[in-house]
């Protein structure tokens, strides 16, 4: 039995964390979409606007695939590197999409997105080695590097070139100790992206230096207007310092399925996999069959729904620019759009939470995504239009009471 003192004694323990847990960072989304719901379970109608996750399902095929898949017996381990049958279609695909011949063992199939992430900043940098990467962008990429003890570099993404970076700042910013540089496109927060001569001014700043890439395509079949994407890995001389970050979370709609890919040499594939081994075991077998109905089966509903995703971008950036105080650019990529509050005098942090809490509707601060994200807010265009004209309401009605 329980006593209190044997309760007490248990309590006297202190906590004592490895001090890298200091240096974990967060990501903001996660923790504003549980305030939101706290919020609603209170009886407040909230419009979510905070959370990068398409609002469809997903395609009926791929869930019919992972349904047979299931009862076929697809419920046992696999390979840590990912099933073959499933590594030899992302190699098609990357054949087929950056026009990369790679085979199978370049590939890598984890849970999700970031573990790609954190396997390349645990695999590559030692403490005190030099990460470039985006800011404002992807928490995670700080995070980790902190996290390992390198020294995170940031590099400012430019409102007035469309949030893209400067390449003669990354000039500037490569030193002997640079060990990798991150980027990002189609981009976020900001749905910023790199064109094919972004990626070959980039490719001349680095040389042949030897530094590798992590290449986030996350996005990569979100682009609008159509504009096509163009990956570093297929500029001449990068296939073997490049390691290419994609996944099906945002491509097809499987956020909660968990299945994410690096693409990389193999010698380097082969670490990843250790470290798969050691964290993970393997991805889910069973989603990884769904996987391959995903990537060679009808890709219809990708088109459809990236079509609806500029449909609503185009609805809610016109909407932002006729609020007072906010201004906002046209995102060429992703589903997010970054507007400049500036104007209004409120910090984003306050913002966002006053929009939160008094109109309710649910964003982001740009500083979840670093310091240059300060006089910005993120919003999600991954709703429907009718809650994104409630949503651009609530701001306006909100803007005219307190500005």
């Amino acid at each position: 039995m329980t006593t209190f003192a044997s309760m007490e004694k248990a309590t006297q323990y202190e906590l004592r964390l490895a001090e890298r847990m200091s240096r974990l960072g967060t990501e903001t989304a996660f923790e504003v979409l549980n305030k939101a719901r706290a919020l609603e379970r209170q009886g407040k109608d909230i419009v979510h606007l905070e959370i990068g996750e398409p609002d469809f399902d997903t395609p009926k095929d791929i869930v019919e695939a992972g349904v047979e898949a299931l009862k076929a017996g697809w419920t046992h381990y696999g390979p840590s590197a990912g099933l073959p049958e499933l590594r030899q279609a992302i190699a098609d695909d990357v054949e087929r999409s950056r026009g990369v011949k790679v085979t199978s063992d370049w590939v890598v199939v984890v849970p999700g997105g970031k573990p790609i992430i954190f396997f390349t900043i645990l695999a590559l940098v030692d403490a005190g080695d030099e990460v470039i990467y985006p800011n404002p962008g992807f928490p995670i990429y700080e995070s980790m590097i902190n996290y390992v003890g390198g020294k995170a570099v940031p590099i400012r993404l430019w409102e007035e070139k469309d949030f893209s970076l400067d390449v003669e700042e990354l000039d500037h910013l490569i030193t002997d100790r640079t060990k990798l540089i991150i980027l990002n496109s189609p981009h976020n927060p900001t749905g910023g992206t790199l064109s094919k001569r972004d990626i070959k001014s980039i490719t001349e700043v680095i040389g042949d230096r030897n530094i590798m890439v992590l290449s986030d395509e996350i996005y990569s079949r979100l682009m609008f207007d159509g504009a096509r994407h163009h990956s570093i890995m297929s500029e001449p001389g990068f296939k073997e310092r490049t390691i290419l970050l994609d996944g099906f979370s945002k491509t097809y709609a499987m956020t909660g399925w968990r299945m994410g890919y690096g693409v990389m040499r193999p010698d380097l594939a082969t670490q990843m996999a250790r470290l798969a081994t050691n964290s993970t075991s393997c991805t889910a077998s069973f989603t990884q069959i769904a996987g391959i109905e995903a990537l060679r089966g009808y890709q219809a509903p990708v088109d459809k729904m990236r079509t609806e995703f500029q449909k609503r971008r185009d609805v809610f950036v016109a909407g932002l620019n006729r609020i007072k105080g906010f201004s906002c650019r046209v995102p060429k990529g992703a589903f997010y759009v970054f507007p400049n509050i500036k104007k209004t005098g409120w910090k984003s942090k306050k913002l966002a939470d006053a929009l939160l809490d008094e109109a309710g509707v649910a964003c982001l601060a740009g500083t979840a995504f670093g310091d240059y994200g300060e006089g910005y807010l993120r919003f999600s265009v991954a709703n429907s239009l009718e809650n994104l004209n409630k949503a651009l309401d609530r701001i306006d009605q909100w803007t005219k009471q307190n500005l």
